[in-house]
């Protein structure tokens, strides 16, 4: 246990001066699960105005690619994710997105889809009030912490669960 704390500590200590040294994230949610363990995003929060996410192609709003971390071993599509930390890249399409987790947390380093660890298909629904903002969040129900991205028309979700 302790060597897991102390991996996971030393993950997020240094992703979190890599993220600082990029385009630095102005905003993060955090999924707090039961027992205290806890799952976050970073991420820009670009507008609508200035940002079109590519159609069909892997999503890096403001530049900079999301960046996950997890105190907890997570199921996501078919996958278990380790602990620690990874680049997420939203796949913007016209009827569903497609959610990546990448291993790859280098600075500015470009979207390598080798690197992929896993893909899920996100919920995709159209909301009545368009979002002009780039709004991501959890929605944390027992061992789920359910990614929610909200974007122009589109509310995108795919949950992550805890192991």
């Amino acid at each position: 246990m302790f060597r897991a704390s102390f991996v996971v500590a030393i993950s997020l200590s240094i992703l979190t001066t890599i993220c600082s040294a990029q385009s630095e994230p102005t905003s993060a949610t955090t999924c707090t699960l039961d027992d205290g363990r806890q799952v976050s995003l970073r991420f820009n929060a670009v507008t609508s105005k200035a940002e079109k996410p590519p159609n069909g192609k892997p999503w890096t709003p403001g530049g900079a690619a999301m960046t996950l971390f997890t105190e907890a071993p997570l199921a996501f599509g078919g996958t278990t994710i380790p602990i620690g930390a990874y680049t997420v890249y939203p796949i913007p399409a016209k009827d569903k997105w497609t959610l990546v987790v990448n291993k790859n947390v280098t600075r500015g380093a470009a979207y390598d889809e080798k690197q992929d660890m896993a893909r899920a298909t996100m919920e995709t629904d159209q909301i009545p009030q368009p979002s002009d903002v780039l709004d991501v969040a959890f929605e944390h129900v027992g061992a789920k912490c359910t990614l929610r991205i909200y974007f122009g028309k589109a509310l995108s979700s795919v949950p992550f669960v805890a192991k």
